[in-house]
């Protein structure tokens, strides 16, 4: 068995999902089920015995330990975080909460089961920390891609919070010798993304009716990974990576934020057309920059590729049109996680800012 947290949100489920359609090695997955975490997207295991599932936090000391002695995991894979930066912004104390002090008190409980495993067991074990290119600040549009040797430069409360996590998953090992293993991903994008992110919301929108709101000039550029891709990294990090290491893994889709809706728009266009024969493209609508808006990030995933066989089989263009198709083909999804707080939240955020 390995433990998997946050495996009700959008990376998390995507990863749970692949995993028990490839193999039949059960999954221990906690969840503390915040605004992102979504029981629906686990719908498809619903009474499948390979799939435990616990509504928890990681900063529960007393629970996480009570679940390492119960279930006795091989290996933990760290997806549970605060990950959105607009919400950092308004509000940065939960993302120290959870991604710092709660990842410290995981990694306190791994330890602990760790060390008292027998000698057999003990050498396999391994910590796989998921995190993200956001540390490493911000590029110019002419600065070489991010290698795992780039010095961290987070520019965010999010990102300064995955930074301290990721330099705790790393004195855990030096001090005390957990295995553990660190990701680093671009932009993910694909099914089940919670519909407040760049992708999932233009898409939302647009099917709406309502504006698609462009931060700035649109000339942001990320990275973008099919979240499926992601997934098959974090499988082959856990099975081959070398404990200490650090990977980072990119789609090598380096996109402005501008190009990516004008995209999402014409495959609308193309698949669920407006009753009116107009572009959605139409709908756009450039609002006000977000405070300390990184300008550009980009991955090197050369490292990855080289040592341990890996690179994305999705190009920009075949994950884009999955996704979307997804989003058209899952309406009952979308509804059920469009609550009154995340309507709230919307408003919170971008209202101010027509």
């Amino acid at each position: 068995m390995i433990l998997v947290t946050g495996g009700a949100g959008f990376i998390g489920a995507n990863f749970v999902l692949d995993w028990l359609a490839g193999s039949d090695e059960p999954i221990l997955n906690l969840d503390k089920l915040t605004y992102a975490g979504n029981m629906d997207s686990l719908a498809a295991l619903k009474g499948d015995a390979r799939h435990v599932f616990v509504h928890g936090d990681i900063g529960d000391s007393e629970l996480t330990s009570a679940l390492f002695a119960e279930h006795r995991p091989r290996a933990v894979v760290n997806f549970a975080a605060e990950s959105h930066v607009d919400r950092s912004i308004h509000g940065p104390e939960d993302f120290i909460q959870t991604n710092v002090m709660g990842t410290m008190r995981l990694l306190q409980s791994a330890h602990a089961y760790w060390q008292a495993l027998d000698e057999e067991a003990k050498p396999s074990f391994r910590f796989l920390h998921v995190s993200t290119d956001e540390v490493y600040g911000s590029l110019g549009p002419s600065d070489p891609a991010f290698t795992e040797d780039k010095k961290y430069e987070p520019n965010s409360p999010y990102s300064a919070s995955k930074a301290a996590s990721d330099h705790l998953v790393r004195a855990w090992l030096h001090t005390f010798g957990l295995p553990v293993l660190t990701t680093n991903c671009s932009n993910n994008y694909g099914p089940l993304h919670f519909p407040e992110k760049l992708i999932p919301l233009m898409i939302v929108n647009a099917l709406t009716g309502k504006r698609l709101p462009v931060y700035g000039d649109g000339q942001r550029v990320r990275d973008w990974l099919y979240v499926k891709d992601h997934c098959s990294a974090i499988r082959r990090v856990l099975e081959a990576g070398v404990v200490g290491e650090t990977y980072n893994v990119g789609g090598w889709n380096e996109k402005p934020n501008l190009f990516i809706v004008n995209t999402v728009c014409s495959l609308l266009d193309e698949l669920q057309p407006r009753p009116d024969g107009k572009s959605y493209a139409e709908q756009i609508s450039f609002v006000p920059d977000r405070p300390g808006h990184d300008r550009r990030y980009a991955i090197d995933a050369s490292k990855i590729e080289r040592e341990l066989g890996w690179r994305p089989t999705e190009t920009f263009e075949t994950g884009i049109r999955k996704t979307v198709q997804w989003y058209l083909a899952n309406p009952d999804w979308v509804s059920k996680v469009q609550s009154g707080a995340y309507r709230q939240w919307l408003e919170t955020n971008y209202q101010a800012r027509a």
